[in-house]
Parts: C-alpha cells; sequence; structure tokens
C-alpha cells in the first residue's frame, strides 16, 4: 500500500512538472518572432482573455498589433505544435508496444508515405476544395493515410489473422511504394517540386485556432481510447499466445489500435506535414522516468 502511495505521489510530481514545463515553454516561445513581445507581456496577453482573471489584467497599454500577434497567430500555432507531438508521441508509443519492436514510429505502416502521395496529388492537380476550414492539401493527406492504411491491413491479412511481423513487413513494403510513386511524380512536375518538398518537410507556419479546433476533439478522443486500451498493450507485450490465454481478443485488439494510430497520424499530418522523429524519441524518454 505505501509502495502504491509512493508511486502515486511520484507520477502526481511528474505530471505537474511536466505542466509547468510546458506552460512556461509555450510562453518563452511565444516570444520568438519577428516582432520584439517579452514574455511578461505575452503572459499578461494570454490572461487577459481568461474569464474573471480579465478582469485584473490590463493591457490597454498594450499595442494592439501585439495583442493580434500573440493570440491570433502565436499561440495557435504553439498549441498545434502541442497537440501534433502529443498525437506522434501516443501513436509512438502505441506501435512500439504492439510491434514489440523500440524503433516503431507513427510511419512504420507507411503512413507518413500516404499522407506525402495524397498532398502530392492534390498540388499536382490544383485541386482547390476547402472543407470545415482544411485545406484541400490537409485533405489529400489525410485520404492517403487512410487509404495506405487499408491497403497494408489488407495486404498482411493471411487466414483472417493479422501477423504483426507481417504487418510490419507490409507496411514497409508498401510505403516504399507509396515513396516511389511520389519521386516519380515530382520529376515529372517540376514546377510544383518546390511546394511538394515544403509540405513533405513539416510546417506549422499559418495555422491558427481553425485547423487547432478541427483537430482537437477527433484527437484527444482518440488518444483517450488508445489510453483506454493501454491494458491490453501491455498484455500483448509478453506475447500473443500468452496475451489470448489471458482472455484478450488479439486480433480485434489490433484491429481498434491500427485504425485509432492511423486515424490519430492521419489527423496530425494533414495538419503539420509530415514530423519525424517525435514519434520515435518521445516514448523512449518517458519511459526513462519508469526505468529509474
Amino acid at each position: 500500500m505505501k509502495i502504491n502511495l509512493q508511486r502515486r505521489e511520484s507520477w502526481v510530481f511528474t505530471l505537474s512538472s511536466l505542466v509547468i514545463i510546458l506552460l512556461v515553454s509555450i510562453a518563452v516561445f511565444s516570444t520568438i518572432g519577428s516582432a520584439n513581445i517579452n514574455v511578461l507581456t505575452t503572459i499578461k496577453i494570454v490572461f487577459s482573455k481568461i474569464p474573471i482573471i480579465q478582469n485584473y489584467i490590463d493591457i490597454d497599454s498594450i499595442p494592439k498589433s501585439y495583442q493580434a500577434i500573440i493570440f491570433n497567430i502565436r499561440i495557435p500555432r504553439i498549441l498545434v505544435g502541442v497537440l501534433v507531438g502529443a498525437a506522434l508521441s501516443s501513436v509512438g508509443a502505441a506501435f512500439q508496444g504492439m510491434f514489440k519492436n523500440p524503433m516503431a514510429d507513427p510511419y512504420v505502416i507507411g503512413i507518413s508515405s500516404g499522407a506525402a502521395l495524397g498532398a502530392t496529388l492534390v498540388i499536382i492537380t490544383g485541386i482547390n476544395i476547402v472543407l470545415f476550414n482544411i485545406s484541400s492539401i490537409s485533405i489529400g493527406a489525410f485520404l492517403g493515410a487512410m487509404v495506405s492504411t487499408f491497403i497494408v491491413y489488407f495486404v498482411s491479412k493471411v487466414k483472417n489473422k493479422v501477423p504483426v511481423t507481417t504487418l510490419l513487413l507490409s507496411g514497409i513494403a508498401v510505403g516504399q511504394f507509396f515513396t516511389a510513386i511520389m519521386s516519380f511524380l515530382m520529376v515529372i512536375h517540376s514546377n510544383d517540386l518546390s511546394k511538394i518538398i515544403y509540405w513533405t518537410l513539416g510546417s506549422f507556419s499559418g495555422k491558427g485556432w481553425n485547423q487547432l479546433l478541427t483537430i482537437l476533439f477527433p484527437i484527444c478522443i482518440a488518444i483517450g481510447l488508445l489510453i483506454f486500451l493501454s491494458r491490453d498493450l501491455n498484455i500483448m507485450l509478453t506475447g500473443e499466445e500468452s496475451a489470448k490465454n489471458l482472455g484478450l481478443n488479439v486480433e480485434k485488439t489490433k484491429i481498434v489500435i491500427l485504425v485509432l494510430c492511423s486515424f490519430i497520424t492521419a489527423m496530425a499530418v494533414s495538419v503539420s506535414g509530415i514530423i519525424g522523429f517525435v514519434g520515435l524519441i518521445i516514448p523512449h524518454i518517458v519511459r526513462l522516468k519508469k526505468c529509474q
């Protein structure tokens, strides 16, 4: 009982510290830009938008342009980055658990390649459709990511089962195939080369409240479902046979996790473009605390 209490206190302290670090980071990074706005001014502008507290904050001396820069440009852009980072990290942890591979990340089953190909097709065809304040490139990336996921799933299916090894190899193969198609399209459509490369490099430039609100609730709900399945993931780490003996429907769990992870990644990359490394390294950093 005492050990459980100490463990709970340790996690409460850790989470509280991380939240404080996150808030401080948001305040600090909000000062970075062409306009020289200090941290104190940034904090005052942010707190002036919070009900009740805003009655005690006087920002009349702060230029309107500074208020617009902080609240309409920098804060939503940073929050989009935080949300995308959380999404890719959660997916990375889930894939590393499901594949039992410490090198697995959100793009291991070709999701990134599908998203990149979808965005590339939209760019070269010049399709310009805006749906729920989401650009046509983002829509194309989302559709491409989901299509690649379903292709990988059906390719790796063996007698109504989806072996993890086959799923992993199918993802790599499909991802390389989509990358080859995208490279070919980039060669024959050299006029759009800069736009394609800019998107595949990933960027939060121009992202605002509309993009944040569009992906906020779907990603948060999907991450919540992943957290709910964390016990099943821990059981799967013991091996599929052991998990079955413990009463876990392994195939159903893999399908649910695969769909959730693909959806989260598709939503994230549809807004930010291809963001690498985060989904691979953050789960390992988080585990360092657990291993201490």
